[in-house]
């Protein structure tokens, strides 16, 4: 098993890319343009301050991408880089994967994301064979919870306080696919 992913053109104005060092200086700029806007309910913002940080982040997505554990993508819109979206990491021993995304600001309310997630969906189950695809979002982030019900994927659970935000805890709702049950919305 494996993967080989550049470019997933998912119609006439959203693409997914993987993630290179060229990307530096624009993702950064739209990081730290979005900053407060991200910072509600992404637990990195703090750790990512200078374009140098970027370049760590997209060194390390290039490992992790090259030893087949995770990969992450830009959103492009029109071919202006809108938000990042990826698997965390490919458990391929059990055939599963979790998408984790985020956008900016300006980018929300378009589709965009629910496009995304459907591609990138598609994509574990018919290009990498994987059974089950989870998405994990924050109880309190209803824009982030309804991309997965749109796409009909099924709420599992809540795992309470599953990750530190900042100075306090989240709890994460749970939403999962698998392969037998995705139409490819």
């Amino acid at each position: 098993m494996g993967f080989t992913f550049s470019t997933l053109h998912i119609d006439n104005e959203l693409e997914l890319r993987l993630l290179d060092e060229s990307d530096a200086e624009p993702l950064f700029r739209l990081v730290d343009e979005n900053r407060k806007h991200l910072r509600e309910w992404l637990p990195w913002l703090d750790h990512n301050t200078r374009v140098e940080d970027t370049m760590q982040f997209l060194h390390s997505c290039r490992v992790q991408y090259d030893n087949q554990i995770c990969f992450n993508a830009s959103i492009r819109h029109n071919g202006a880089i809108a938000g990042v979206i990826g698997f965390h990491p490919i458990d391929w021993q059990n055939r599963s994967a979790m998408i984790g995304y985020w956008i900016a600001k300006q980018y929300e309310g378009k589709g965009m994301m629910t496009r995304a997630c459907s591609a990138l969906t598609t994509y574990a189950f018919k290009n990498l064979s994987l059974n089950r695809v989870d998405i994990r979002c924050a109880t309190g982030n209803a824009r982030s919870c309804a991309i997965p019900k749109r796409l009909g994927f099924r709420f599992e659970g809540t795992l309470r306080q599953a990750e530190w935000l900042y100075d306090h805890f989240v709890d994460l709702h749970v939403y999962s696919m698998l392969a037998k049950d995705w139409s490819g919305t």
